[in-house]
């Protein structure tokens, strides 16, 4: 790989449920902290499912009122991820048709979508927002991030369900080694915590029922994990074509070295280690690196009971025992798609710290795990590149491989 094809990740931003950016995000893992919360509003008393992970900021408060009420909540989440990530990355100076916008998202602005039918059907047409039709559309937060920083060189989205945001990377990465951009700021969001979306993914019987212990429920390789827990958050990077950054003394977290997108073609929601292994060794091929080269992995690891073992299945087959693994959804919940960047983003700072940090509520091992998932304390180590594994419905699978 030439330096002008290698693609440096030079600015991150996110909000979670863990913190409203990405640095109080990124301590909170270390510190094994959960955002998993009891949902003791009114309109969850008769869900199956009564815990969630929601934000720990309402994004509309850190916005302008006149600016907030234009935008779905997922919307302002990627805003202001971008906005950090931007700043974050010193402002790259760019000509406009040199910058990109990549933004994943699973369900789109279903919380305007389920908000203004219900408005509808109550009080009709004069009821409904003039701006529901740009606040519910999937490709919303890609374009007011666009405009907000004045890029010209596409706005685009991916919706690959719960590997939407690493797919968003997957992309800018493209971009950028075709040619076609210098600068691209890429990611997920998802924002859909609503009694509908709740109830529909219970009926599939994917979420946890547990409730005792809220912060107990997400355990991702535990033999006791029931199921996951749904979240929201945003995650951003900004991507930066190798001589471009240089030129501009940009400082760079590490290199996205490698990336794979397949479909497994196999079913509309389970997992499929065949094509999960597929995607790891297409990203590593892409990266010019071998499995003995990774020495930290992020599971996408749920903590569902089909889809934990096929991913462990697929790591061991492919990268084997040796690397240190962990599953951060153990703390966030599963934030959909903006999971896959969030997961990109924790693989990357720990190669840049040589701290990983351990998958929480993992008390007993399921043994048919047989890889070395991190718990306890953090993990510290010298590591030169990471793996990071993202999923979705319809077979969607997307591996990422990240180099200090």
């Amino acid at each position: 790989m030439t330096r002008n094809d290698r693609v440096l990740v030079t600015g991150v931003g996110a909000m979670t449920p863990l913190g409203a950016d990405a640095p109080s995000s990124w301590s909170g893992l270390l510190d094994g902290k959960s955002g998993v919360r009891f949902l003791d509003e009114e309109w969850a008393a008769d869900l199956p499912v009564h815990v969630a992970a929601g934000l720990t900021v309402d994004p509309a408060s850190l916005l302008p009122r006149t600016e907030a009420r234009k935008l779905d909540r997922g919307e302002q989440m990627a805003l202001l991820s971008a906005r950090e990530a931007w700043q974050d990355a010193g402002a790259p100076q760019a000509e406009p048709e040199r910058v990109a916008v990549v933004i994943g998202t699973g369900t789109g602005g279903v919380l305007t979508t389920l908000g203004q039918d219900d408005a509808f059907e109550r009080a009709g047409i004069r009821r409904l927002s003039p701006f529901a039709v740009p606040m519910l559309m999937p490709n919303g937060p890609a374009a007011w991030v666009s405009m907000d920083l004045g890029a010209k060189g596409g706005a685009r989205t991916p919706v690959s369900a719960c590997a939407s945001g690493a797919e968003a990377l997957a992309l800018g990465q493209e971009l950028i080694r075709g040619g076609r951009a210098d600068v691209v700021v890429a990611g997920g969001v998802e924002a859909c915590l609503h009694p509908f979306t709740l109830a529909a993914f219970a009926q599939m019987k994917a979420l946890s029922t547990r409730s005792a212990d809220p912060e107990a429920v997400s355990r991702p390789f535990d033999a006791g994990r029931s199921g996951f827990v749904m979240g929201e958050g945003a995650g951003m990077m900004v991507l930066e074509r190798d001589d471009f950054a240089r030129a501009r003394g940009a400082r760079a977290y590490g290199t996205l070295a490698g990336s794979a997108v397949g479909s497994s073609a196999d079913h509309i929601t389970a997992s499929d280690p065949q094509g999960q292994a597929r995607a790891m060794e297409l990203a590593l091929r892409d990266a010019g690196l071998t499995p003995a080269d990774i020495g930290v992995v992020h599971a996408h690891a749920t903590s569902t009971e089909s889809g934990d073992l096929a991913e462990a299945e697929a790591i061991g087959r492919v990268i084997g025992s040796h690397a240190a693994v962990t599953a951060t959804k153990s703390m966030t919940g599963h934030m959909l798609g903006a999971s896959g960047t969030i997961g990109a983003m924790a693989a990357l700072l720990a190669l840049e710290c040589g701290t990983l940090p351990a998958t929480r509520n993992l008390d007993a091992l399921d043994p048919r795990v047989e890889l070395d998932v991190v718990r306890g304390e953090p993990r510290t180590g010298r590591w030169s590149a990471a793996l990071a594994n993202a999923f979705g419905f319809g077979g969607h699978n997307v591996s990422l491989v990240f180099t200090k």
